[in-house]
């Protein structure tokens, strides 16, 4: 039977059409309001949109509610309470959920990540109900549960999460926004709102094998392994036929979101082996980020039910291309205008002109700000790994805008307009079509694609949060200092044409429409002046720079304490991650690979004894024996060296002192480890070798 996805879409969501439907008029009227335009809702509203919300959950089972929220783990998180309350004198249950519940919870907020902010004395902190993104029924094993998006937020009111930056970010980037919009006559306009849909990559293995590497299981990817016959190398896996049993995983993930309303549209296998997409509709920011945050978490626990692992590590296997989620970010008005879209002559759209101007000048001046907020232990193994754009921040505009930008720059007019033509297909029976203007650029990290631009080095695992606070801070900075000239100026036509040409002058350098994976814009971006940031640990004291703190405390999005407080979260994020994977290595190094070599070496010297015995040539087998051996006592001695350096870092109490040094010396102890390692599991017979390959992996799914 087929599924109705109309009648199913949303069903799960306590949408504006269910409150709508269940709630008085004016109760109704309110929070919609408060929703638009801000403001506090009353406590009288709040509990009858409690009570109703609580009444439409228990229809659908649940017995439950939580304030789900996202600390800087990462992740999500949430504590579970019911709707019971004390019985009646009868022995009689009322369950209750009231306006002051809904609006507010006090979670402990000393064992959540906060870089200082809260001691473990210091535990309360809060969540607030953010009436945005609809509350939500999730189905797990532990029953249907009401889910109440939420900010938290610490006792002394420091952000301890991912969204509150988020919130204060766009209600910002509107701000400003509405002050470019209106010097060309948008008088319309309420609010501008950031527009995010971000495409998520992942890996698929079945679930068997994976609970039989320790890797798999303590840090999301393969620390040891030999690449497998086949790779990538074919191009057959990318768009190929999806096969039936990740089919039928893929039908039922996009049931379970479907339910939860978020819109999962376009579903392919990756480029790698056992690498595959989902990508949804495009949301406002705040929505978005909890979609993803809801198809991450989703993704993992509908591929136990068809016993397979999701991996959204963005470098699971070596040697093969990793996952990123590539954020496609836009600003639209609430009266129907996208910012970025060109029209048919860009060259005329001045105000396009001026924004596109304003987010070349934001992106130029906050090149490492964006570079950091896309920075993630498992992504340091991705960019620039010519399969995803490289650690430097550059702008594709493609050829029709950057025509545009070069009249403008040069002659102060742009008179002409690149068109795109007509592609001819050269077959009969085949229409010819128009072509879009310009062509498309995979490898560059920020892209202009028609009406939106795609920030392509986010990391899979890692939560979009981050990434779009930083657009939006950085873009309404740029917004703000346009609009502080424009509205004063004398003759508002000659001030803005002089001002798109002065950003797009000063901040040309940002633009490169050419191969980012290429040796070549390496070098040519350091003529350039512009930053190469390679990895977390050196982004992460971007957040503290002068600059970095003016601009956040600018627009009241981060407060210098917070920044300092998450500086320290990413450096104590990094140190752990790697000191988890040093240790994994060391367990499997010493528990199962040494073992298993040494019982291969004692069958293999076996082997050469008795066929000398026999009278015949074992120099087949003592070459392979030496080889095996010669490759062991290198496991042996990388092995030792990690334990050292890894007991090194462990001491160490500086936390950005300890971090560079997991990422200078115990990381390159842990490849060291790996190369020998992985040359044996080629010699290695495959019965005694102690887990599944990168075959078993990916290609037996």
């Amino acid at each position: 039977m087929g599924i109705n996805v109309e009648e199913i879409f949303g069903e799960n969501v306590f949408t504006l059409g269910v409150m709508k439907e269940r709630l008085p008029k004016k109760v109704y009227e309110e929070a919609k309001r408060v929703m638009d335009q801000g403001g506090e809702l009353s406590l009288a509203a709040a509990d009858v949109i409690a009570k109703e919300m609580k009444d439409w959950a228990v229809e659908k089972g649940a017995t439950h509610y939580t304030h789900w929220f996202q600390p800087l783990t990462g992740i999500t998180a949430e504590k579970h309470d019911s709707f019971i309350n004390v019985p009646t004198e009868e022995g009689k249950m009322i369950l209750e959920f009231s306006g002051k519940e809904l609006i507010k919870g006090e979670p402990d907020a000393s064992s959540f990540p906060s870089g200082g902010l809260r001691a473990t004395f210091e535990a309360r902190g809060y969540t607030a109900w953010d009436i945005t993104s609809p509350a939500f029924i999730k189905e797990a094993a532990t029953g249907p549960i009401l889910c109440i998006p939420t900010a938290f937020c610490s006792y002394t009111g420091e952000a301890l999460d991912k969204k509150t930056p988020l919130l204060r970010s766009m209600e910002a980037v509107s701000e400003q926004a509405l002050r470019i919009v209106r010097l060309f006559g948008n008088t319309g306009a309420t609010k501008v709102t950031a527009s995010v849909g971000p495409e998520q990559e992942y890996f698929l293995v079945d679930q068997k094998k994976a609970l039989q590497r320790a890797d798999l299981i303590f840090t999301g990817r393969t620390l040891f392994g030999a690449p497998a016959p086949k790779g990538q190398e074919l191009e057959d896996h990318y768009f190929g036929v999806i096969r039936e049993r990740i089919g039928a995983y893929m039908k039922d993930l996009n049931v379970e979101l479907w339910k939860l309303g978020v819109t999962a549209k376009t579903q392919h296998n990756e480029v790698a082996p056992a690498q595959h997409e989902l990508a949804p509709v495009y949301e406002t920011a705040n929505i978005a980020v909890d979609h993803n945050q809801i198809i991450m978490e989703t993704m993992k626990r509908v591929a136990g039910q068809h016993g397979l692992r999701c991996l959204l590590h963005e470098k699971p296997f070596a040697g093969v291309n990793g996952s990123g989620k590539h954020n496609n970010w836009s600003l639209c008005t609430d009266n129907g205008v996208n910012l970025l879209d060109p029209g048919a002559t860009p060259n005329e759209n001045i105000q396009f002109l001026l924004v596109l101007a304003c987010i070349m000048k934001a992106v130029d001046t906050h090149a490492d700000l964006l570079r950091q907020s896309a920075s993630d232990v498992g992504n340091d193994h991705r960019l620039g790994a010519n399969e995803a754009p490289p650690a430097i921040i550059s702008m594709f505009l493609g050829e029709q805008l950057e025509d545009v930008v070069k009249q403008l720059v040069e002659t102060g007019v742009a008179a002409t307009c690149l068109e795109g033509g007509i592609l001819e297909t050269g077959v009969s029976t085949l229409p010819d079509f128009k072509k879009d203007a310009t062509d498309r650029n995979r490898t560059s990290p920020f892209a202009f694609t028609g009406n939106k631009f795609e920030f392509r080095m986010v990391g899979s695992a890692d939560s979009i949060a981050s990434p779009n606070t930083t657009l939006n801070a950085i873009v309404a900075e740029a917004f703000c200092e346009a609009a502080d000239i424009l509205e004063n100026a004398d003759d508002f036509d000659l001030a803005v044409h002089d001002l798109i040409k002065k950003y797009m002058t000063d901040h040309q350098r940002i633009i490169f429409n050419g191969n980012g994976y290429s040796d070549e814009w390496v070098v040519e971006a350091e003529k350039r002046g512009l930053p190469n940031i390679k990895s977390m640990v050196e982004a992460t004291e971007t957040l503290t720079t002068e600059k970095s703190i003016k601009l956040f405390e600018k627009f009241g999005i981060f407060t210098k304490a917070e920044l300092e407080s998450r500086e320290e979260v990413l450096y104590e994020t990094y140190s752990k991650t790697i000191n988890i994977e040093a240790l994994t290595m060391i367990d499997m190094a010493s528990k199962q690979i040494v073992p298993a070599v040494m019982k291969y070496t004692g069958q293999l010297a076996s082997t050469v004894l008795s066929v000398k015995e026999a009278g015949a040539d074992a120099s087949v087998q003592s070459g392979i024996l030496a080889e095996t051996t010669e490759l062991l006592n290198k496991v042996n001695a990388a092995l030792t060296n990690l334990k050292k350096v890894e007991a090194q870092a462990a001491a160490m109490t500086d936390e950005k002192e300890k971090a560079f040094f997991y990422k200078d010396v115990v990381m390159v102890a842990m490849s060291e480890l790996r190369a020998p390692a992985d040359a044996l599991e080629m010699i290695v017979d495959k019965e005694i070798w102690p887990f599944p390959t990168y075959a078993d992996l990916i290609f037996e799914v």
